[in-house]
């Protein structure tokens, strides 16, 4: 049978848009999606440069302020407050969803699933076509919506009612808020899309001998990620659909008894704090469907590149199941100040506390996959180590920020900022980097400079820390977020020199971002040719010709016949045993 499915492939030529545009091939599809999470993530990184400049000199005249922003935005090249929030808004919307969920999930996902467990494709590459093109028209109605005369969304990337359901309330809650909705609701459903795909994919399209517990740890975190998406991404849709309905409709399942200027508006029996519960109910589980990936790619990277088993690698997947089933569980620790019943509060204590637990196995476990192993530090592997450095620093914050009693203080200040940059935002960013540094030769038949892979890494590891760390401190201070500015604040004055300490790191490592595009791009075209198996790794996608055919495997599909981390076997005279090589007489199965 696959033979003919291959004969069927060589038969009708491929265009230039059936190629690289509408291409239902897994590998082009993960190309597309890795390319526009980037370009989305310039755009995000490059608001929070803006904006980081505000507060280190607010009020300060700024040419660039006027030429990105317009006179309306930035009179005379100083940010007004709309504007900041604006970029504050989208920054966070664009790097949650669309660069750490859509770029990390849909590239590796794509990329990894079908290779790894051996399948010709994704179950519907009809399916995961069109699950990136609605990421793509979210992403372009998104960018779009920076362009409306009333200014973009400015309700926070949280967008609580009543500030986002009144299109009087502020200036960003007029066309740039409805395209805001409208954006978030086509995005949910090429999520939706395409994490039924992986799940299907993986549960049905694994090869002969591919049992689960033979599932290299990659696999499991995407699997395991897309079950978490289609629990909790339908509801942020609901919370969608209802505030359109409340912003266009005048219905109120979020408004109750408001004033504006004086005047009583027509609404009642709604209530914002239902917003909050919906709006979190995926905002908790969506940090990790951000970190999982991430956390698959690092077991796969530590362990290829220790030269050593994987320590605990069923743990590793308890671990997994763990995180995704007590993520839906304590979605309330947002919301210790919102006048939330003080039992449901201790509830939710506990139940935020409890999930260090399996946080803390994975933590352990590549700790202990390092010691003592022969380390290949490329730039792959650093980024790996380095994801585990911020996803403890950043969790043992989240101690703090999941007891209620502690929360109250800091909620509102730099320290919650601090906290979910490290152990979301930086370890699923070096988490992306490091799958990129990886799988490069997988992905463009081609190797990335590895010189400017380690200038890459070392400047934007300091720089993370230069920019995360020092924010603790003014959070703990009491240095309110979301402010454009605290000089109407004596008691902050003193900070300030922090402020501009944090926002040179922030410029500097933004600033080094473009050597990894240089690389990125430059090493498409002109890179070293890789050969199958660069880093001598064990999974399947390495047993695949370099030459992207689609079908991944000219003729048989390989056959599975041990586990995926089959490093320095004591019974082989080499120190990587690939997954398709037959066990021999009277080997024992090194197992977990």
């Amino acid at each position: 049978m696959s033979a003919e499915v291959h004969d069927h492939e060589h038969h009708h030529k491929d265009t230039f848009i059936t190629k690289y545009i509408f291409s239902i091939d897994h590998k082009m599809i993960a190309k597309q999606y890795l390319i526009t999470g980037i370009i989305m993530g310039v755009i995000g990184v490059g608001m929070s440069l803006l904006f980081r400049m505000q507060l280190a000199w607010p009020e300060e005249s700024f040419r660039i302020f006027n030429i990105l922003l317009g006179d309306k935005w930035a009179p005379n090249g100083v940010m007004t407050n709309d504007i900041y929030l604006s970029l504050v808004t989208i920054h966070g919307t664009i790097m949650v969803f669309f660069v750490l969920t859509a770029g990390l999930s849909g590239t590796f996902s794509n990329l990894l699933i079908p290779l790894q467990i051996g399948a010709r494709d994704m179950a519907s590459g009809f399916m995961n076509m069109i699950s990136y093109w609605l990421f793509f028209l979210s992403s372009v109605i998104m960018i779009g919506s920076l362009f409306v005369e009333s200014g973009p969304a400015n309700a926070g990337w949280t967008i609580y009612p009543p500030l986002s359901a009144l299109p009087q309330s502020i200036s960003g809650s007029g066309l740039g808020m409805t395209l805001w909705l409208v954006s978030m609701a086509i995005f949910i459903a090429s999520s939706l899309m395409g994490s039924l795909n992986y799940i299907v994919t993986v549960i049905n399209l694994r090869t002969k001998g591919m049992s689960m517990t033979r599932l290299p740890l990659t696999i499991w975190a995407f699997f395991v990620t897309a079950i978490i998406g289609v629990v909790s991404f339908p509801v942020l849709l609901s919370a969608a659909l209802l505030l359109i309905f409340d912003r266009s409709f005048g219905t109120s399942f979020f408004l109750s008894d408001i004033y504006i200027a004086g005047e009583v508006l027509h609404y009642q029996g709604g209530s914002p704090v239902l917003f909050e519960h919906l709006f979190w109910f995926l905002g908790h589980p969506e940090v990790y469907i951000v970190i999982l990936p991430a956390l698959g790619i690092t077991s796969e990277i530590i362990a290829t590149n220790s030269r050593k088993p994987i320590f605990g690698y069923r743990a590793m997947i308890m671990s997994i199941i763990a995180i995704a089933f007590l993520s839906t569980i304590v979605w309330g620790h947002h919301m210790f100040i919102s006048g939330m019943n003080p039992f449901l509060g201790s509830v939710f204590t506990f139940t935020t506390l409890l999930i260090a637990i399996p946080s803390a196995v994975k933590a352990f476990n590549y700790i202990t996959t390092l010691w003592k192993g022969n380390l290949q530090l490329n730039p792959a592997m650093l980024f790996s180590i380095g994801l585990v450095s911020t996803f403890i620093t950043g969790g043992l914050t989240g101690i703090i920020l999941g007891d209620s009693t502690l929360d109250i203080n800091v909620h509102d200040t730099y320290f919650v900022v601090a906290h979910f940059h490290l152990v979301m935002g930086i370890s699923a960013l070096y988490g992306m980097f490091a799958g990129v540094y990886h799988w490069f030769p997988r992905m463009f038949g081609r190797m990335l400079n590895k010189n400017l892979g380690y200038v890459h890494f070392w400047v934007t590891a300091i720089c993370a820390y230069g920019v995360f760390f020092p924010m603790h401190f003014i959070g703990l201070a009491g240095l309110p977020r979301r402010y454009y500015t605290n000089t109407a604040f004596p008691l902050f004055d003193d900070l300030q020199n922090v402020n501009v300490l944090i926002t040179v790191f922030a410029l500097v490592g933004g600033a080094f971002q473009l050597v990894f595009l240089y690389n990125f791009f430059s090493s498409i075209f002109y890179g070293k040719k890789a050969v199958m198996n660069p880093w001598k790794s064990n999974t399947l996608e390495w047993t695949a010709p370099v030459e992207h055919i689609h079908g991944n495997w000219p003729g048989e599909i390989p056959e599975v016949h041990r586990w995926p981390y089959d490093y320095s076997n004591p019974n082989h005279d080499v120190d990587f045993v690939p997954q398709n090589v037959p066990m021999k007489p009277g080997e024992e199965v090194l197992h977990h």
